[in-house]
């Protein structure tokens, strides 16, 4: 099978025979083989029954309902679950990223080689409220993740097959998955300037709440990937370095009164209990990078990691 396209949705019932028939026409003119694997995220309107109508009339739409409305990472990962394509597509329901966008994105991870190839919105048909926001944590997620993309969280996106088997998106992570897939291996990381539509039915999803939630999974995503398999690396070090930063000031303190250099006694000099309180957090944070690699240890992917290639042999069950 060429594609799977991934689509997430959310009381998106109006929009969702418009972009069907769409998309069955793209795929159509360009003779491919492709699945439509729609994830109906807890809707409230009558989404789940309009799937139900076009899915007796397209073979190629394969459907999830989960109970209730977790979020667009789950209903992502819950799609990246069963595809089967070469190339994965994910995009919105609601219109606003084109279909006419999918042989692109399709030629540049099957003949230009890419892992993943991002949708950059460049003229976008949002308010300034949505848009100068947006643009801030772009700059802030370029500089922590080393990923040149201008539009991370673009829902118009494709990847290889292996990556999304390779990843898991959970909490509101689907923002980062650029970062998630480079920490993972892969690097070959590409964007196309997409199409940007005007919202033609229902409102948009978005909160301002979603900025605050996407700093927070940014500084976690960085930290878990970075030192998730590691964590005495982290905690470790700031402990030595607080611990020897401390030392070094109490004995200073305590070298000075000995050789008759201070006028106060060792336990007048805010500095000392400054010094002893560094030593404290030290071993604290030593004992907490310590605990967390014994956690860490017993985890069930402690050596969880990605093959590029195999030469002469396969896992059991053709893998």
């Amino acid at each position: 099978m060429d594609i799977s396209v991934v689509i997430p949705l959310l009381n998106e019932e109006e929009s969702l025979p418009e972009l069907i028939s769409w998309i069955s026409r793209v795929m159509q003119e360009n003779n491919y083989s492709y699945e439509l694997i729609l994830v109906d995220d807890g809707s409230k309107d009558g989404s789940w029954k309009v799937i139900g109508e076009l899915s007796a009339d397209n073979s190629n739409i394969k459907a999830i309902r989960l109970k209730r409305n977790y979020g667009k990472s789950a209903a992502l990962n819950s799609g990246f679950e069963i595809a089967g394509g070469e190339v994965v597509i994910t995009m919105d329901a609601d219109l606003q990223d084109s279909p006419d966008e999918i042989p692109g994105l399709y030629k540049m991870i099957m003949d230009e080689g890419y892992d993943l190839v991002s949708g950059w919105k460049k003229k976008r048909h949002d308010p300034i409220g949505k848009t100068i926001p947006s643009k801030f944590f772009n700059r802030i997620t370029r500089m922590m993740s080393g990923i040149r993309l201008h539009d991370f969280n673009c829902g118009l996106k494709a990847y290889k097959l292996d990556l999304v088997k390779s990843i898991e998106v959970y909490g509101e992570m689907h923002r980062y998955i650029p970062v998630i897939a480079k920490w993972a291996g892969f690097t070959n990381i590409g964007e196309k300037v997409v199409q940007h539509q005007e919202r033609k039915y229902g409102k948009t999803k978005f909160g301002i709440e979603r900025f605050i939630k996407g700093f927070l999974d940014l500084v976690s995503i960085t930290f878990v990937t970075r030192f998730a398999k590691k964590p005495m690396h982290f905690f470790g070090s700031i402990g030595t370095l607080f611990f020897f930063g401390g030392g070094v000031i109490s004995l200073w303190i305590i070298g000075e009164k000995v050789f008759g250099l201070a006028k106060r006694d060792v336990v007048d000099q805010p500095l000392f209990y400054l010094a002893l309180l560094a030593m404290i957090i030290g071993v604290q944070l030593f004992l907490s990078g310590f605990l967390a690699e014994m956690i860490s240890g017993n985890s069930h992917d402690r050596n969880k990691y990605t093959i590029k290639e195999r030469i002469g042999h396969q896992l059991p069950g053709g893998e």
